[in-house]
């Protein structure tokens, strides 16, 4: 389980969820990981202490995702901490599920602020830092293939997004053996989704799998695409949603 061993990866938003279940999982497969945390420097000291736990380094940096110029200047304080960058894990995003009409300016400004104009700004600083043959991984969601209820309008917008970047980033960066790929979670029983919360049982009655994912089954698909053994996929997704889409 030592297949990133050496290997630097940055996990944006990685202080709990999906994010903070990724950032040990690269550690355990022997990466050197940061992680960014916009909320709960208590939560972030978790992870890396879990990190370091694994006789991996690790570090935590305070990044508002929906400040441009913060996104870019935490991946830079990442690698100088890292001495380098391989993986670059676009983890951190909010969401805002209403109706159209109930969508305020203030949601969307925040909601395209962290999950677009974010992470193209934390890519945008990563690109000149990342090592040739390295991984970039964006955080979509399975409502950016298939939406099974009203509401997602500015969520699923903004997921859909994170396609055309990536595939854009696959053919611009492909010389340099750099992939570029989404993963795309379906529910995922985290503390902002809760499988046993208010809203749980329409998401249950969309799927094949009776049941929500762990955060660890995301993080598994975004390890296996940050190995050596996903080297040739590129500009694709990955869609990890319990037959959301089938």
């Amino acid at each position: 389980m030592n297949e990133l061993l050496g290997k630097k990866a940055l996990v944006t938003g990685g202080s709990r969820g999906i994010g903070a279940a990724t950032a040990v999982a690269l550690a355990e497969r022997g990466a050197e990981v940061a992680i960014t945390y916009s909320t709960s420097a208590d939560a972030a000291a978790t992870v890396v202490k879990e990190i370091e736990g694994l006789g991996r380094r690790g570090y935590a940096f305070a990044v508002d995702a929906g400040d441009a110029v913060a996104a870019g200047d935490g991946v830079r304080r990442a690698a100088e901490a890292l001495g380098g960058l391989d993986i670059l894990v676009n983890n951190a995003g909010v969401g805002a599920i209403a109706p159209i009409g109930d969508i305020s300016p203030a949601d969307l400004d925040r909601v395209l602020a962290v999950n677009v104009r974010g992470v193209y700004a934390t890519t945008q600083a990563a690109v000149p830092l990342l090592s040739d043959g390295g991984r970039l991984i964006h955080l979509g969601s399975c409502a950016a293939e298939r939406v099974t209820s009203p509401g997602m309008t500015l969520y699923a917008m903004s997921k859909s997004a994170l396609t055309g970047l990536s595939k854009a980033l696959a053919r611009e960066l492909g010389s340099r053996n750099i992939t570029s790929n989404v993963v795309q979670p379906g529910p995922t029983d985290t503390d902002m989704n809760p499988a046993n919360g208010p809203f749980a049982d329409p998401q249950l009655a969309d799927l094949s799998l009776p049941r929500f994912a762990a955060p660890a089954e995301v993080a598994a698909a975004i390890t296996y695409l940050a190995g050596p053994q996903a080297a040739y996929i590129t500009g694709t997704e990955l869609t990890i949603a319990g037959g959301h889409t089938a």
